[in-house]
């Protein structure tokens, strides 16, 4: 047996390990090499931190919507608590806090800027790549988990995420520990891990809600089958576990619940102010079901989806137009090498470790993909930063796995051509869908495809001919070919890294031919978002698939008495939240040109419902004057809308209906009652959004400020200035 193939060799179905994997390995296990696991171990971390660090702060506030969550935590404790948008506690985000308590924090310390936000996702991003190495190490040995590790870390879709401000990082990290704590309980049946690793899943809901019970079933059928004990005692440990679930997520949903309405800010993404029915509706089962009350692009329950956020639901969703190429460039090759590692694993007993790890990690692959796959609601293309975990712990382990049965050591002779068949079949396949992949972005380095293409296919048949190799070629082909395996996702990581991402939707690597367009079917908006000659923003700018600038008009504004997007070209303007005569408030001379009505106020995607609003300096220096006599220097509809006010001035703006500008907060009489109270400044124009179902309270105050205070135009925004008092 050569070095390579010691490196690569572990037990399969090793009994319970006594000592630390560090101190002595596994009966019949070759010990791991120090002086080259640890070294690589480090390389792969600080690569991993120039990677997710580099030019962190080129996204400025990267998603504002939670980036003025941030910043009102960083100044009030009670928003902090909460997770509200702004500090003086009218609604909160249409999530969980916890991921933003963590930025929040940051931001204490550091200031209010985009790297002190942003440093904790990326340092997530590192330590998940950690976690992930020493989760798959502990079963398969260091190779398999710095190739676990490394396809984590240049996952395009989680170079984004691990370099963005929404839950996601802090999720994947839980999680990510969540697997690593259920390894270790299943080697001892150790009751502490398990439980341990039911907090974790129970902090992930506070990340994320349910995202985080997708992995239940996975790490709880991972300990029942595996664990070398009782029936009887996995049962009882696993009960435990869940009451560990249920009190890591239950606490603050119990204080939130029991705390009166009155006293605490309203639960954004609720049309009932319920952190209950937040968590099984918008952000529950209406994801499953596309019912989804008050969303903007939900499913609404059609076969196939319909919204425009969520693309088509089906077996193929992994892999098609925008998706594709932010998870799935090893999701065949992974498919294939769960497949050859169960059968390897065979009648092995029970507590088999091998199989219980494919089990494990396959069953996080299967369970979640499948769901992603078959949602009917909103559905966006870096959810998928949550198969990347699985993903490379399972290329790591099936290529040692493999490579191990090649030699046929403890195991049949018939075994070695098939293994090597295998690797090298699954190989070239990945360099196929590389080539794929990439020809979807065909101006975009065009001659990678064709090198990824034929160095994978050259290394595949090399592989086929490794035993008539002399043996000091074996690492350099081993190597050669995980560096063609992951070429195309590192091109994509890097691309990522360079470009600033920002909005509500972003999306990895360059622009996808036929995609989404960074949240819309085939690259191309609704009616009336294109920009000029129709085209559609490339995918992973900013996030919004629509011109920044562009797309403050949509065809239903201010035309049909309903939520509509802000004036419309060759309209009226107005905010087209269906005002008399369709002149809501929003608007000015250019409301077709530019969100908010002129190029004072630049992004706002989907009329501020995708992206923040960037106020001139004249609009900025209005919204400053006499701040401190206010509690909200400012009003509008839609928390992107406000975010982008509040970010700018660093004073409390009202996001009139969060996220969607569909929720009932504030209503007309709470709104009415606010300004008689002299605690709202400025009304500014340019929100409403076409929500399906939800609150109409947002129009209902667009039009009351309208029909009631005088307007002005500040640089192409209409502004209202409610200190006044209302029109005669």
């Amino acid at each position: 047996m050569d070095r390579t193939e010691t490196l690569l060799t572990v037990p399969a179905g090793a009994p319970p390990q006594t000592t630390s994997p560090d101190d002595a390995p596994p009966p019949g296990a070759a010990r791991p090499s120090r002086t080259w696991s640890r070294p690589a171990l480090a390389v792969l971390l600080l690569a991993t931190g120039l990677l997710y660090l580099w030019g962190l702060s080129a996204s400025g506030w990267a998603n504002s919507f939670y980036a003025a969550a941030v910043q009102a935590g960083s100044v009030s404790w009670k928003a902090f608590f909460y997770g509200s948008s702004d500090a003086a506690n009218s609604i909160t985000v249409d999530k969980t806090p916890a991921s933003l308590w963590l930025m929040a924090l940051s931001v204490r310390v550091f200031g209010l800027n985009s790297w002190a936000m942003l440093i904790p996702q990326a340092l997530c991003g590192v330590a998940s790549v950690g976690v992930l190495y020493a989760a798959v190490k502990r079963w398969y040995g260091p190779a398999a988990g710095l190739l676990a590790g490394a396809v984590l870390a240049v996952t395009p879709v989680a170079t984004l995420m691990f370099r963005f401000n929404n839950p996601d990082a802090l999720l994947v990290l839980l999680l990510v520990a969540g697997a690593y704590a259920t390894v270790r309980a299943v080697e001892t049946a150790s009751t502490r891990w398990i439980v341990l690793a039911g907090a974790l899943v129970g902090l992930g809901f506070l990340t994320k809600m349910l995202q985080a019970f997708l992995l239940v079933p996975v790490f709880a059928g991972g300990y029942l089958l595996a664990a070398p004990t009782g029936l009887w005692r996995r049962i009882r440990d696993l009960l435990l576990a869940g009451l560990a679930l249920v009190a890591a997520a239950g606490w603050w949903v119990a204080i939130v619940e029991l705390v009166p309405a009155s006293a605490r800010p309203y639960i954004g993404g609720s049309q009932t102010n319920s952190i209950l029915e937040l968590t099984l509706g918008y952000n529950g089962l209406g994801r499953i079901t596309g019912d989804e009350v008050g969303s903007v692009g939900g499913g609404g329950g059609r076969a196939g989806g319909g919204g425009p956020f969520e693309g088509q639901t089906g077996w193929l969703r992994m892999f098609g137009g925008e998706v594709g190429g932010q998870i799935s460039w090893l999701l065949p090759a992974v498919l294939i090498l769960l497949v050859a590692g169960l059968l390897l694993a065979g009648r092995a007993p029970r507590t088999d470790r091998t199989r219980a790890g494919l089990v494990l990690w396959g069953g996080w692959l299967v369970v979640t993909g499948l769901i992603f796959s078959f949602m009917s609601g909103i559905f966006h293309a870096y959810y998928t930063v949550a198969l990347a975990p699985a993903v490379g712990a399972l290329f790591g382990i099936g290529v040692t796995l493999l490579w191990r049965r090649r030699s046929a050591v403890g195991g049949a002779r018939w075994w070695a051509p098939a293994a090597t068949a295998t690797l090298a079949g699954t190989l070239a396949l990945t360099a196929w869908w590389a080539w794929v992949l990439l020809g979807r972005s065909p101006q975009w380095h065009p001659w990678l495809r064709t090198a990824v293409l034929v160095a994978g296919l050259t290394v595949a048949v090399l592989l086929l001919l490794v035993d008539r190799l002399p043996r000091r070629a074996t690492p350099v082909l081993l190597a050669f070919g995980a560096a063609v395996a992951l070429a195309g996702p590192v091109a994509y990581s890097v691309q990522t890294a360079a470009t600033p991402h920002t909005g509500s939707i972003p999306s990895a690597g360059p622009f996808v031919a036929g995609g989404r367009g960074g949240g819309f079917p085939g690259g191309r908006p609704p009616g009336g978002l294109e920009g000029p000659g129709g085209a559609a923003l490339p995918a992973g700018q900013n996030g919004a698939g629509v011109p920044a600038g562009q797309n403050g008009g949509g065809r239903n504004g201010g035309q049909d008495g309903g939520p509509g997007f802000p004036g419309g070209p060759g309209q009226p303007a107005g905010d087209g939240t269906g005002g008399p005569g369709g002149q809501r408030p929003g608007g000015g001379q250019n409301a077709g040109q530019f969100p908010g009505g002129g190029p004072a106020a630049r992004g706002g995607g989907m009329g501020g419902l995708l992206d923040a609003r960037e106020p001139s300096a004249a609009l900025r220096a209005l919204l400053e004057r006499d701040s401190d006599r206010y509690t909200w220097v400012a009003a509008t509809v839609g928390s992107n809308n406000a975010s982008g006010y509040q970010l700018a001035t660093g004073d409390p703006v009202l996001p009139i209906g969060g996220f969607n500008g569909s929720d009932p907060s504030p209503t007309l009489a709470q709104f009415q009652r606010y300004v008689a109270d002299g605690e709202i400044h400025y009304f500014v124009g340019g929100g409403g959004f076409r929500a399906n179902g939800g609150s109409s309270a947002s129009g209902e105050i667009a039009a009351w400020v309208a029909a009631s205070f005088p307007a002005q135009t500040v640089d192409g925004v209409t502004v209202y200035d409610l200190s006044g008092g209302a029109k005669g």
